[in-house]
C-alpha cells in the first residue's frame, strides 16, 4: 500500500513538472524524498500491534488484593485482570463463555450443566479444574453466613447480593471438567451470578474444609493467584502493584508487558495524576472532559455508566393514585425535554431511555420506548382527563377549580440535580403543573463534602418518611438485572419501593421475569414487564449517564470500555515500538 501511494505522488509531480514546463531534475527528486517522508509518516500512523511496553493505571486506596473481599470499585476492575469467572457479560450485558466451555440448563431452570475448559492453567502452573469451582462457591456461601465477613463478601462481589448466591443449592462434580450447579428455584439470573471470580483450591488447603475456607477470606498477606491475562508480581502496600504478562493464558499472551496500579486517595486525584503523566489512563468524574480533546496526548472513549436518573411519584398523593394520577405521570413524561437536559446539563454525556433497564442490554425492548418530547401530546392527554387551563393563568384546574400543583424535590447541592430540577420545573409549568420547588434554590458558593451528605441525608429523610410529591433521584443499577426492589408490592416494608407502588399484575410479572427457566423466556419475561413498565409509569425514566475512559494516545488496539469492566479486552489493547520506551 505504501509503495503505491509512493508511485502515485510521483508519477503526478512528473506529470505536473511536465505541464508548468518550469520543474528540473533536482526539484523532482527533493519532491519525491519530501513524499517518501511523508509516507512514511502516514505508515507509522497506523501502527501495527507489539509486544510489549507497560501501562500505569489508577487504584483508589485499597485494604485487599482477596477479589472476594475488595470494598474498592477500581480494584474490582483490575482484579479481573488477575482472576477470571466461568461466564462473563458481552456487550449486549448477555452471557459468554469464560472459563466455562459450553453450558445447558434443564429441570425446569434449577440445573445448570457447565463443561470447563480442559487448556486453562492457574498462574502457578498448576490445572483448572471443577474442583476450583465447587471451591469458590463454598467459600462465598461460607462467608456469607458468617459475620466476620457477610459485608465484606457482600461489597466485595460487585454485581449481585449474596442472597442470589444463597440459591445455590449444591453444586456436584461430575469429573475435572464438567459439573451440575442445583438452584432451589428457577432462577433467570443463574448465569449472571456465575461471573464471581474463581480462586485456587490448591492455595487455600487447610486442615478441614472450614480453614481452607477462612484461609480463602483472608485480607491480609494475600497473594493473587488467578487464570486471567496478567500474573501478580510486586505489590509495595499502598503505593503500587505490578502485574506482568501471562505468557500461558489460554486465549494467547497480552500485547502489553505490564500493568502497574498506582494507588492513590480518590478519583479527583486519579485524573489530576492523569493530566500530569503519573497514569496512563483515568476515569471521568464529571461532564466535562471536552476540555481533554485539547491535548494531543488524550483519547477519550465514552460509554455508557449504570447511573440512571429519574423521576418517583409519591403513590401515598392521591393524586397520582388513580386514572387521573397516570394521566398526571404521562403528561410529565410527554412534557420533559430529556434532549435539552442532555445538552445543556450533561453536556451531551448521557442516553435517553424509557426502562430502568441498560441502553445496550439484550433485555431492552425497544419497542417500549414511546415519550419522546411532545407538549401538545402532554397538553393533549391532561386535557382529557379533565385538567384544563379554566382561568387563563397557565396552570391547568380540575372541574371544581383546584390547580395542578406539585412539589419537586431532590438534592439540590448536586449541581447537575439542581440544574436538570430547574429545567424540569420549567417544561412542566409550560404544560400547565405548578411545580412547588421543595429543594434548596440557593447553593452555597464553597460547598463541602459534609454540606452536600447533609443534603442528601435530608432529602433521603423525605423518601423514607413519604414526604414528597415528585422526587428526582438515580440508582446506580447492577449488572445483573431484576426490577422487584423497585416495583414489587413486597418490597415496600423493606423501603427499597419507596414510592409504595402496588400493582398485582406488576407483581405477576415480576416473578416471571424472575424465575424463567431459559434465556428465551427471559427475554419474553422482560418484554412484557418493560411494556406494563411504560404502560403504567410508577417512575418517570430520563436517562443514564454516560462516563469516559481516559487513556494515553501511545495505547492503541480495539479499546471498548464497559462499565463493568473498563478493561474489557485488554488483550488486544498494545503499545507500538516508538512509544514502548518512553
Amino acid at each position: 500500500m505504501k509503495k503505491k501511494l509512493l508511485l502515485f505522488l510521483v508519477l503526478t509531480i512528473i506529470f505536473l513538472s511536465f505541464m508548468t514546463g518550469c520543474e528540473n531534475k533536482a526539484k523532482i527528486e527533493k519532491n519525491i524524498e519530501a513524499l517518501e517522508d511523508k509516507s512514511e509518516t502516514v505508515a507509522n500512523e497506523s501502527d501495527e500491534p507489539e509486544y510489549g511496553g507497560e501501562v500505569v493505571v489508577p487504584i483508589t486506596t485499597i485494604k485487599s488484593l482477596n477479589p472476594l473481599l475488595s470494598e474498592n470499585a477500581s480494584f474490582y476492575n483490575f482484579s479481573k485482570l488477575i482472576f477470571e469467572s466461568l461466564f462473563q457479560l458481552d456487550r449486549n450485558l448477555n452471557i459468554e463463555n469464560c472459563l466455562a466451555e459450553d453450558y445447558s440448563i434443564r429441570d425446569e431452570g434449577k440445573t445448570v450443566d457447565i463443561r470447563l475448559k480442559d487448556d486453562v492453567y492457574w498462574h502457578d502452573g498448576e490445572k483448572f479444574t471443577a474442583d476450583d469451582v465447587v471451591f469458590t462457591i463454598n467459600t462465598i456461601k461460607y462467608g456469607s453466613g458468617e459475620s466476620a465477613y457477610k459485608d465484606l463478601i457482600l461489597n466485595g462481589i460487585k454485581p449481585f447480593s449474596t442472597s442470589d448466591i444463597r440459591h445455590i443449592l449444591n453444586v456436584k462434580i461430575i469429573d475435572d471438567y464438567n459439573l451440575e450447579i442445583y438452584f432451589d428455584r428457577a432462577y433467570s439470573n443463574a448465569l449472571e451470578i456465575l461471573t464471581f471470580p474463581i480462586i485456587p483450591k490448591h492455595q487455600f488447603t487447610g486442615k478441614n474444609e472450614k480453614a481452607s475456607y477462612i484461609n480463602a477470606l483472608s485480607a491480609e498477606e494475600y497473594n493473587p493467584i488467578g487464570t486471567g491475562p496478567y500474573k501478580f508480581n510486586q505489590y509495595e502496600k499502598l503505593k503500587t502493584i505490578k502485574l506482568v504478562a501471562n505468557e500461558e493464558w489460554w486465549k494467547g499472551r497480552p500485547y502489553i508487558d505490564t500493568i502497574v496500579g498506582r494507588v492513590l486517595d480518590d478519583e479527583e486525584l486519579s485524573l489530576t495524576a492523569f493530566e500530569t503523566g503519573q497514569v496512563d489512563l483515568a476515569n471521568t468524574v464529571d461532564v466535562d472532559w471536552e476540555k481533554y480533546t485539547q491535548k494531543d496526548r488524550v483519547k477519550i472513549y465514552e460509554y455508557v455508566s449504570q447511573n440512571y436518573e429519574f423521576l418517583a411519584f409519591s403513590f401515598k398523593n392521591k393524586i397520582f393514585a388513580d386514572e387521573s394520577g397516570l394521566a398526571i405521570r404521562k403528561a410529565i413524561a410527554y412534557g420533559i425535554d430529556r434532549q435539552a437536559i442532555i445538552q445543556k446539563v450533561y453536556l451531551g454525556h448521557a442516553t435517553q431511555t424509557d426502562l430502568p433497564i441498560h441502553p445496550d442490554s439484550w433485555l431492552l425492548n425497544q419497542e417500549a420506548s414511546i415519550y419522546g418530547y411532545n407538549k401538545s401530546k402532554a397538553k393533549e392527554v391532561l386535557d382529557k382527563a379533565g385538567w384544563i387551563d379554566r382561568d387563563g393563568d397557565g396552570i391547568c384546574e380540575d372541574e371544581n377549580g383546584n390547580k395542578l400543583s406539585i412539589r419537586l424535590s431532590t438534592n439540590s447541592y448536586n449541581p447537575l440535580r439542581f440544574k436538570t430540577a430547574e429545567m424540569i420545573a420549567e417544561n412542566l409549568r409550560q404544560i400547565g403543573i405548578e411545580v412547588i420547588k421543595d429543594y434548596a434554590e440557593e447553593i452555597p458558593d464553597k460547598l463541602t463534602e459534609e454540606m452536600i451528605e447533609n443534603d442528601w441525608e435530608t432529602f433521603r429523610g423525605k423518601l423514607d418518611r413519604g414526604n414528597f410529591d415528585v422526587a428526582l433521584l438515580g440508582w446506580q443499577l447492577s449488572s445483573v438485572p431484576d426490577l422487584s426492589f423497585a416495583f414489587h408490592s413486597s418490597q415496600i416494608q423493606y423501603g427499597t419501593n419507596f414510592i409504595r407502588y402496588q400493582d398485582e399484575e406488576m407483581d405477576e410479572l415480576l416473578v416471571e421475569a424472575f424465575s424463567a427457566p431459559d434465556r428465551e423466556m427471559k427475554k419474553n419475561a422482560y418484554d412484557k414487564l418493560e411494556t406494563k413498565i411504560v404502560e403504567e409509569l410508577p417512575y418517570v425514566s430520563l436517562f443514564f449517564r454516560n462516563k469516559a475512559l481516559l487513556l494515553d494516545k501511545k495505547v492503541k488496539g480495539n479499546i471498548e470500555p464497559q462499565f463493568y469492566n473498563i478493561y474489557d479486552n485488554i488483550e488486544e489493547w498494545y503499545i507500538p515500538k516508538k512509544y514502548q520506551q518512553k
